[in-house]
C-alpha cells in the first residue's frame, strides 16, 4: 500500500468537517490545518483543538456574547465551527464510518484480481475519480469478495498534479469503479494500466462487484481477458457478452 501522512480516520474527519464551510476548498482547509498545527495532524493533534482555536485559524471573527474564548457562545455564525470541532474530535456520526478492513496477505485468493471503488461514504460506490474522499481496495475471485484496504485521497489536494497522484495510490489495482471521470484523468488512468468502470448510478459497491464476479465465473469479455492474463490468441474463445 503506498504510504500515506494521514491515517483513513484523520482524512475522514477533515474531509467531513470542511464541508461544513463551502467557501472554503478541501485543499485550503487541509492547508490551514496544517499551518496551524505546525505540520502535525494527527488523531492526537486534532483533538485538541478547539472552537477558538478552528475561528482563529479559519481568520474568522464573530460577537461572541460576552463568553470567554466563545466555547459557550450560542449564535448561529458559530454553530458551524462547534459541529466541525466535534467531527474533528472524532464525532463523525454513526454513518460515516468507515467499514472494516478484513484480513489479507499476498497469495491468499489465488487467481484473484484487485478493484478499486471510489467512495465518499461507507462501502459505497459513489466517488467521482478525481474529488472521492478515499477507495474501497478489494481482492475478488469468482468466490470471494474481500476488503483489503481503504486509501485516502486527502492528499492529492497538496498534489499538484493530484490526478496522477490519484493514479499512483491506485497503480496495483487493474480495475477501477466510478462514477465520473473527466476525459483527462481517464487518460491517466488507462496509461496507469488501469481499466476504468464508470457506473453514473453508483450502489452498495459489494453488489456492483458482484457483477464483475459473474463476469469472472463465466467468460470474462476480452479486456477482463488481457488483465487475467489470458493469452491474446485465447480471449475471444467462448466469450459471451456481458454487462459488467
Amino acid at each position: 500500500m503506498p504510504e500515506q501522512p494521514f491515517s483513513d480516520e484523520v482524512a475522514l474527519r477533515i474531509a467531513l468537517a470542511s464541508r461544513l464551510f463551502p467557501e472554503i476548498t478541501l485543499k485550503e482547509f487541509l492547508e490551514i490545518l496544517l499551518d496551524y498545527l505546525d505540520g502535525e495532524i494527527d488523531e492526537t493533534s486534532l483533538s485538541r483543538i478547539t472552537v477558538t482555536n478552528l475561528k482563529t485559524a479559519l481568520g474568522q471573527t464573530y460577537e461572541l456574547d460576552g463568553e470567554e474564548h466563545g466555547e459557550d457562545a450560542n449564535t448561529e455564525e458559530i454553530a458551524a465551527f462547534k459541529q466541525a470541532v466535534r467531527i474533528l474530535w472524532g464525532e463523525t456520526g454513526e454513518s460515516d464510518k468507515l467499514p472494516a478492513i478484513e484480513p489479507y496477505q499476498e497469495g491468499d485468493m489465488p487467481n484473484s484480481i484487485r478493484v478499486a471503488v471510489a467512495s465518499n461514504n461507507g462501502e459505497e460506490l459513489d466517488g467521482h475519480f478525481g474529488s472521492c474522499l478515499r477507495y474501497l481496495i478489494y481482492q475478488l475471485t469468482a468466490e470471494e469478495i474481500r476488503l483489503v484496504d481503504i486509501r485516502s485521497a486527502l492528499e492529492a489536494e497538496l498534489s499538484e498534479d493530484k490526478n496522477r497522484f490519484r493514479v499512483n495510490l491506485i497503480k496495483d489495482c487493474p480495475i477501477l469503479y466510478i462514477v465520473a471521470i473527466g476525459g483527462p484523468a481517464a487518460a491517466k488512468v488507462i496509461q496507469g494500466g488501469i481499466y476504468p468502470m464508470k457506473k453514473e448510478k453508483g450502489g452498495s459497491a459489494r453488489e456492483v462487484l458482484v457483477e464483475l464476479q459473474r463476469a469472472l465465473a463465466t467468460s470474462p469479455p476480452p479486456w477482463l481477458a488481457k488483465i487475467l492474463g489470458v493469452a491474446p490468441g485465447d480471449r475471444i474463445k467462448n466469450y459471451k457478452a456481458l454487462t459488467v
